[in-house]
């Protein structure tokens, strides 16, 4: 049974959100899945799953959450030994540019993106919902 991490930063509690609905996605696809608060995560957990879905907000101008997110995601981000990962968010402001930032980011550093990230904007909706528990589906066909 494929066992996946879902790592996330939550500020307003939209994120926070989205990654719960991701771990009940997985769960109803068949699949384990363990929620981890962005300082609960390191490279040492990474040999217990094999798949990876990290959730964060846009943050000031932009950008991850620089705390504990940051930090965590750039410890491992050259360590997710070619596992499937997928990546998500909410934002309240501009059009999103820091997933594409995020996203690229990702790419450059030769993580196996199992499709484009997804934003949510604000407090997920039904449909954002949805769309978290296609992609959850997405990442458990690429194991």
């Amino acid at each position: 049974m494929a066992k996946v991490a879902v790592v996330y930063w939550s500020g307003t509690g939209n994120t926070e959100k989205m990654a719960e609905e991701f771990v009940q996605a997985v769960k109803a696809n068949g699949s384990e899945a363990e929620l981890f608060f962005a300082g609960e995560f390191s490279s040492d957990n990474i040999s217990d799953f094999d798949a990876f879905a990290f959730g964060c907000p846009a943050m000031g101008n932009e950008q991850l959450e620089d705390g504990e997110f940051e930090p965590m995601f750039e410890e491992v981000e050259d360590k997710l030994d070619n596992k499937p990962t997928v990546l998500f968010g909410s934002y309240e402001w501009n059009d999103g540019q820091w997933m594409y930032d995020w996203q690229e980011r990702a790419k450059d550093d030769g993580i196996n993106l199992a499709a484009d990230g997804l934003i949510a904007y604000d407090d997920p909706d039904e449909e954002a919902l949805e769309s978290v528990r296609n992609l959850a589906k997405t990442l458990l066909e690429k194991i």
